[in-house]
């Protein structure tokens, strides 16, 4: 992203922060080859994040399936927060003259007060029934099984939220994986964008029981098959 676009989008979230209000936290992403993080934020108390907090799984798997070269944004999607709350969010593809992306603006919107307040009143109608059928999902558990995105702080973090959902849909523990069954991992991983993070391979490596020279192999291997 260049000085001039960056300058105007940093210009663009301080505004947004602060017509939204403290409910909204708007986050900028520089796309970048060797950044891939937040270089502008507003409310970041809401995800626990600040500047230089490296891309969501969400972000990364956008890049790499380029879902952005067919849509301009992606709309009202769920993730989870470190602390496990629910947000709504919304991201816009930011694009140059080529229609390569970018940066990409992040708007996630958490709703917490505005369902207690909801909860409160549905109480006073109908305490136990009504409340019971406005929920709109079982648990934040379940969210966060299921999420579409979730929010870290840290690379580390990032691959492991991938990581451990890959290895948590294999049923299999790391000590009795193939070498078949290692390759298909690091194969998911890669289609999700999750080697495009600085120290994602060694990360990797750490959480398989391998090398690094085993990871890097494989994705060799994936990459002849691709090509």
């Amino acid at each position: 992203m260049d000085k001039n676009t960056l300058k105007q989008y940093t210009s663009l979230v301080k505004f947004l922060g602060q017509t939204l209000g403290p409910d909204y936290e708007v986050a900028l992403h520089d796309i970048q080859p060797n950044s891939k993080s937040i270089v502008a934020i507003a409310n970041g108390h809401i995800s626990g994040r600040d500047v230089g907090a490296p891309m969501t799984n969400l972000g990364l798997e956008i890049i790499a399936n380029k879902e952005y070269k067919y849509k301009d944004h992606k709309l009202n999607y769920n993730g989870v927060s470190k602390d496990q709350r629910v947000l709504r969010s919304s991201t816009f593809f930011i694009k140059d003259d080529e229609e390569e992306l970018i940066g990409m603006l992040c708007i996630n919107f958490d709703d917490k007060r505005y369902t207690e307040l909801s909860e409160k009143l549905l109480q006073l109608c109908h305490p136990d029934k009504l409340i019971e059928q406005n929920h709109k999902y079982d648990s934040v558990d379940s969210m966060v099984q299921n999420s579409t995105e979730t929010f870290s702080e840290s690379i580390e973090e990032v691959t492991d939220t991938v990581l451990n959902k890959v290895l948590q849909d294999s049923n299999i523990p790391v000590d009795r994986l193939t070498q078949e069954e290692r390759l298909n991992i690091v194969d998911i991983l890669d289609k999700k964008g999750v080697f495009m993070l600085k120290g994602a391979v060694s990360t990797v490596a750490n959480k398989l029981s391998c090398s690094e020279p085993s990871i890097y192999r494989y994705l060799a291997k994936i990459n002849k098959k691709n090509n």
